[in-house]
Order: structure tokens, then C-alpha cells, then sequence
């Protein structure tokens, strides 16, 4: 019985990895990999909800114009996502224009 145990046991910590560990571990990397491609004409939205597009970009971080003569500097690690992604969910951009004309 004690085998069988560690056995169940063992089984609870890989289901565990698989659907927790895991996926988070892949997002983060996404997250990085994102926030190190920002490029200079990328338009943002920072974690506090700032729309902006990045008009200078340093190694930690970036400067965002969000109005005429506005500006602020941020970290790298403060975006979460491209505007587009924000305005549209992230792959729904593509599904809006793919969709059929109105007869």
C-alpha cells in the first residue's frame, strides 16, 4: 500500500507541473522575449493601462510619447502588451479582417 501511495503521490506532482508550472514558466519567457523586441514606432499599452508608442529605447528602459510634447519614461518591464493585442485580443486583428463582406 505504501508504494502505491508514493506512486499516487508522484502522479499529483507531475499533473501539478503540467498544468501550473509549466505554463506559467512559458509565459514569462513570452514575456521577456516580447519586452527585450520592442523596437522605436511600437505602439504599447504599459501594465497601469498608458497607451503610448515608443519613441526611445535604452536597455531597462524606454520613453513612451501618450500626447503631443508628452512624454514619460518607463521600464521595460512595465508593458504588457502591443497595442493591437489590447484593442483586439491578441489574434483577433487577423479574424476581423479575414471576415466575409456584408452583401
Amino acid at each position: 500500500m505504501d508504494s502505491i501511495g508514493l506512486l499516487f503521490l508522484g502522479g499529483m506532482f507531475v499533473v501539478m507541473w503540467l498544468f501550473f508550472i509549466r505554463p506559467q514558466q512559458k509565459q514569462a519567457q513570452q514575456a521577456k522575449d516580447f519586452q527585450a523586441g520592442l523596437d522605436k514606432g511600437a505602439r504599447v499599452v504599459t501594465t497601469g493601462g498608458i497607451h503610448g508608442k515608443v519613441i526611445k529605447v535604452d536597455d531597462n528602459s524606454l520613453m513612451l510619447e501618450i500626447d503631443n510634447n508628452v512624454k514619460i519614461r518607463i521600464e521595460k518591464s512595465g508593458i504588457s502588451m502591443e497595442m493591437s493585442q489590447a484593442a483586439y485580443g491578441g489574434g483577433e486583428a487577423e479574424k476581423k479582417s479575414e471576415a466575409p463582406a456584408a452583401k
